[in-house]
């Protein structure tokens, strides 16, 4: 493997634009320490280390927006009291990623161009309408989270692109809640995953582990959105139906996922959308 160690995002940059996209930029490196002894092939990649940048790492408030930069961690939104008062969903998310030294290194960014459809941060910050400021030689482009992924572990990322921060609008929210269902309370990979939010924007509803990526749920925002009375968990499964697309594998199966998926949503919005 060859590391590179930029001084300056500039530097960065003009790494990850001269290789012909062959380098991958890393964060906090903790998917990396994982793989690193199955995937035989990442040993003889170009890696460009952000760690050191500290432009990056900063956690910003502006009179309209929460901006997390490129290297802001887990731990550095936990213990930031306005985020958990503004945005508690941020707060539970990070809090559900690994041990506290996954939480101490890893970062939102890095969560983000994993692409893992069981991600825990991703949902959240889906679900508050985050926005991902991609940064390059050519110039700065910003894309919504909820149109980030185009496929499995596929993104609107070119390769010679970073994300230098993430803007989630603060906006005023009447309903909140984050949900993950795994194989113990802590420490696990999601088999289903659920972020809700209510606001004049409208609701959103994201889920993971339950598609070839994280997704927002149109059928279900629109059930919401008119007021529809449902009498039990069953009458949310074809709108999940239309929504996801769940797949059997070594954690859990597809029927269970849908099931659940649907349990979770009813108990958790019962008492405000005025169900049984």
């Amino acid at each position: 493997m060859k590391l590179l160690l930029p001084e300056t995002v500039r530097d960065a940059l003009a790494h990850m634009a001269g290789r012909d996209g062959v380098t991958t930029p890393i964060a906090g490196g903790t998917d990396l320490l994982v793989h690193w002894p199955l995937r035989l092939g990442e040993r003889d990649r170009t890696y460009v280390d952000l760690w050191q940048l500290q432009e990056l790492k900063p956690l910003r408030w502006t009179a309209d927006a929460l901006i997390l930069g490129g290297l802001t961690t887990y731990w550095d939104v936990i213990r930031d009291r306005r985020a958990g008062d503004e945005f508690p969903l941020l707060v539970a998310a990070a809090r559900q990623v690994g041990a506290i030294q996954i939480q101490a290194r890893g970062t939102w960014a890095g969560n983000i161009v994993n692409a893992s459809p069981a991600a825990d941060g991703v949902p959240a910050l889906m679900a508050y309408g985050a926005v991902v400021v991609l940064e390059s030689q050519r110039g700065t482009e910003e894309v919504p989270l909820d149109g980030f992924y185009t496929g499995y572990k596929d993104m609107r990322r070119r390769p010679d692109q970073l994300i230098v921060a993430v803007r989630i609008p603060r906006r005023r929210y009447s309903y909140q809640t984050f949900a993950k269902v795994g194989s113990r309370r802590a420490q696990s990979i999601a088999k289903v995953g659920l972020a809700v939010t209510q606001s004049d924007d409208g609701w959103r509803v994201v889920a993971a582990s339950m598609a070839p990526t994280i997704r927002r749920c149109p059928a279900i925002e629109r059930l919401l959105q008119q007021g529809a009375v449902l009498r039990d968990s069953d009458d949310l499964l074809p709108a999940i139906a239309r929504d996801v697309s769940p797949i059997d594998d070594v954690r859990s199966t597809a029927e269970y996922r849908r099931r659940v998926m649907a349990r979770v949503l009813y108990d958790e919005l019962r008492e405000t959308c005025g169900w049984r």
